[in-house]
């Protein structure tokens, strides 16, 4: 059986012979998409974002496989794809919070889009983008496809006994649940009943920065999906960068949904939470 025969993120009749176009933010995470598709025998295509997007990345690939466009330059995305040929595409990266309000390029297609939402959040722009990809018959993938073996494991990652206390860890995901529903964001610190600090637009980092700010006992890191999470895009995504933040926060508890949480890199995350005596857990929601 083929590797993307297995995989339960992609639709049936998938066919592995057509091209998978990455619509690329920044960071590891498109990346390590686009290895692992092509392991799994199948073309890959990049839309690049100007300033946002790896250089290096992007020249990786031939100049008729690639495109580089700006920050909103809706219109631009949807002839790249059918210039490739795609017949999927996945959303993978970030793009920096703040170009929504500085920075964007928007085209008359963008323009349109951002006029018919009420609210402008993850789930609304990223749905009306993918809405505009499937009208020129592009499948928008689950944004787990390919990337099983980086997904969260059930229980205690980094080894050792679990040292979360229970109430913590049901006050965290029942406020992380809340906050994602909201569509606030994905993640909160919680300490012994009290919340900490929220993600909002500002993202995991920033959140974290705040959070380690209080200097308060056994605080934990809950990261979710929302209910009723549309998995096309906004998966919540774990790595060394947010290890990173972690250890300067000095927060040494993360709690993950399992299954749900891409961790990049996911061996290297794992021993570096290891070094770092930061534990790693999944739990089941």
């Amino acid at each position: 059986m083929s590797a993307t025969a297995q995989s339960p993120f992609l639709p049936s009749g998938f066919d592995p012979t057509r091209p998978l176009a990455i619509v690329a933010g920044k960071g590891r995470y498109p990346i390590l998409l686009a290895e692992k598709a092509r392991a799994a025998g199948v073309p890959v295509r990049l839309v690049a974002f100007h300033g946002e997007t790896s250089t290096d990345f992007y020249e990786d690939f031939p100049e008729s496989e690639r495109a580089l466009i700006k920050v909103g330059q809706v219109g631009h995305m949807l002839k790249a794809l059918k210039k490739f040929g795609a017949g999927y595409a996945i959303m993978a990266g970030q793009i920096t919070p703040r170009r929504l309000f500085k920075g964007l390029h928007p085209d008359l297609k963008a323009v349109a889009i951002l006029a018919s939402l009420k609210e402008r959040n993850a789930e609304s722009i990223f749905g009306a983008l993918a809405a505009e990809i499937e009208k020129i018959g592009v499948c928008q993938l689950d944004a787990r496809a390919f990337l099983e073996d980086q997904l969260a494991d059930t229980g205690v990652m980094t080894g050792g006994r679990d040292k979360i206390d229970p109430r913590t860890l049901e006050h965290g995901i029942r406020i992380a649940k809340e906050v994602a529903r909201l569509d606030i964001g994905q993640g909160v610190v919680v300490s012994r009943g009290t919340v900490l600090a929220v993600e909002g637009f500002e993202g995991t980092d920033q959140m974290l920065r705040r959070a380690g700010q209080f200097e308060a006992r056994d605080p934990l890191f809950v990261k979710t999906v929302k209910p009723g999470q549309d998995y096309r895009f906004d998966v919540p995504v774990f790595g060394l960068k947010t290890l990173e933040s972690l250890r300067v926060a000095n927060i040494r508890h993360v709690a993950v949904e399992a299954a749900n949480t891409i961790l990049l890199d996911k061996p290297d995350v794992l021993a570096r939470a290891r070094e770092l005596k930061i534990q790693l857990t999944g739990y089941t929601a």
